[in-house]
């Protein structure tokens, strides 16, 4: 992410993380980021953060117990099982650095099996 703030959010909600897993701060904290994303114009951004807190909310968890998935494309892709943990924390390290070309294609795999999950 752009901002400093945001980034300093992101480490705080990690460190959560390693404390526990509680989709109710969770959510607050992944829609809190999300208006950090849309005052950047980062779409995608914002987007998985939506995604992933509608997901959290819905499930109560962030398992990805699925070892492969198939976008619009028709393209497979692998999703690395894990605890709810250390899933979303490895989401938020992409979004951290989210300018990286290959951090952002690892976004929109999320994006993707977010929506096919959800819709």
């Amino acid at each position: 992410m752009v901002q400093e703030e945001s980034n300093a959010k992101i480490d705080k909600l990690i460190k959560a993380l390693e404390k526990g897993f509680n989709a109710e701060t969770i959510i607050k904290s992944l829609m809190d980021l999300r208006e950090d994303a849309l005052k950047d114009k980062d779409p995608l951004l914002a987007k998985v953060l939506r995604l992933a807190s509608e997901y959290i909310k819905e499930e109560g968890c962030f398992d990805h117990t699925v070892e492969k998935e198939e976008n619009e494309e028709g393209e497979e892709f692998l999703l690395e099982p894990g605890t709810d943990a250390e899933n979303l924390t490895y989401l938020l390290h992409l979004i951290k650095k989210a300018e990286n070309k290959f951090n952002r294609e690892e976004i929109k795999e999320m994006r993707t099996f977010l929506k096919l999950k959800l819709y």
